[in-house]
Parts: structure tokens; sequence; C-alpha cells
């Protein structure tokens, strides 16, 4: 487990700014969390070379891309052994589709979320990871019909 970061008022101001919108010049941001651009530069670096900022990323509408499917599946391995939860999850790491991946307790042994354009889609996707992977016992799709919340900000 990583060491934990001491977080200020000046970080919080940064990474909520950055959360809400990471497109900001090192001078706007420095601007609107009150502090000079090269104090603004040598926080953010600190942030991200201490793992706190792990990186910056574009969020793209999946429905402008006819990725409109997102399923939410449970994951359920016959035989959980670490190794074998390793090479499930290297399996999955190499799908695009599939957005994250979750070890969990109790329960299923993986939650995942997949986005796909379609159903045929998502049926292929299913038969390459989890119907032809031997070691896969149960698998269990919930398909979103509405999302109402979306945000990859953490409240800080």
């Amino acid at each position: 487990m990583s060491e934990r970061y001491p977080v200020d008022d000046l970080d919080r101001r940064i990474l909520n700014t950055l959360q809400t919108d990471a497109s900001h010049t090192n001078a706007e941001l420095a601007e609107l969390v009150h502090v000079s651009p090269p104090t603004c530069l040598r926080r953010v670096k600190q942030l991200t070379d201490s793992g706190v900022i792990e990186r910056q990323v574009a969020i793209v509408a999946p429905e402008k891309i006819d990725a409109r499917l997102t399923a939410i599946v449970e994951i359920t391995l016959d035989v959980q052994a670490a190794e074998r939860m390793g090479e499930f999850e290297a399996l999955v790491a190499e799908e695009g589709a599939v957005l994250q991946c979750y070890r969990v307790a109790p329960g299923p042994d993986f939650v995942l979320v997949v986005q796909v354009a379609d159903m045929p889609a998502y049926h292929e996707l299913a038969h390459r990871l989890f119907t032809s992977h031997a070691n896969v016992r149960n698998v269990k799709a919930y398909f979103s019909t509405h999302r109402s919340k979306f945000d990859t900000r953490i409240a800080l």
C-alpha cells in the first residue's frame, strides 16, 4: 500500500480545479487558485511526481462515438488462487472495452465496467473473455438503461 501524501489547502484547490477542467494553462490555474505561476507549477509537479495526480485525460461522450452500451458485469472464477486471479486481471487489462476492473468481496470475484457499441459487440466480447476462458464459472451482466450520474472527481 502506498504512503499517504499530505494534502494541504493549496493542493486541494489545485486538485479540485484540475478535476473539473485539466486543460487550464499553468498561468490560468495559478490565477484560479490564487498563487504565483512558479508556485503552481511546482505544486502540480509535486502532486504528479508523488502519484496523487495519476494522469490527465479527456473524457469522451460514448454516444458521440457509437459506444452506447454500458454493461456492469459480475465475474466469478472457478479457482480463486492468486495466480488465477492475476491471469484474469491480465486478460481483461488487454481489452479496450473494459473500462474498469475491480476485485470485490463478498460475492463475485470481479466487477467490470464495459463500454461497447451494442449488444452484438457485447456478445462478442463476452465470448472472447468469459465463455472461452476455462476458469470463468459465472457471468452476470447488468445493462445500463440510463446514466443519471457520471463523475471522475474525488471529493476533497
